[in-house]
């Protein structure tokens, strides 16, 4: 049933057809169709992977459970590898984040431990939400408008 190419197992299409009980000409009408791409051996057999039976359970449940068509499958099918080409994408943007945070929030602990006033993010981030501090002009203008007076 199975032949076994670099360590993973393949299928004929006699096999495959058998064990979804489909015709042969079904599995060639989705590789025409661009849904199905079996590998072939160096005398054109095709073998069908365990990734190409994934995707063969997917467009047979879509097409027997659902009834969707074969135009519906391919947008479905399509959808669906965009879908997971953008969520590796949001999780390689999230743990690029996740390492640019960590890489700054060290980058602040060091500057704070050599700076020249000690204080910690908290203490910064507290300063920058409280009533400003006056500037070093008013702190002078106020002794000087005092000693008028």
């Amino acid at each position: 049933m199975g032949a076994k190419k670099s360590g993973k197992a393949f299928y004929m299409i006699s096999a495959v057809a058998q064990k979804y009980n489909i015709h042969p000409q079904t599995l060639r009408l989705y590789e025409r169709e661009g849904l199905l791409k079996p590998s072939r051996t160096e005398g054109n057999t095709r073998l069908y992977s365990d990734e190409d039976l994934e995707q063969l359970e997917t467009i047979l449940s879509l097409t027997r459970e659902l009834g969707v068509n074969l135009a519906g499958v391919e947008i479905i099918l399509n959808m669906r590898r965009k879908i997971e080409r953008m969520q590796t994408e949001v999780n390689d943007f999230m743990e690029f984040v996740k390492h640019e945070l960590a890489r700054g929030i060290g980058d602040w602990e060091q500057r704070l431990s050599t700076a020249l006033v000690k204080s910690t993010p908290t203490d910064l981030v507290r300063m920058s939400h409280s009533s400003p501090a006056p500037s070093p002009r008013e702190d002078r203008a106020e002794p000087d408008a005092r000693a008028k007076g």
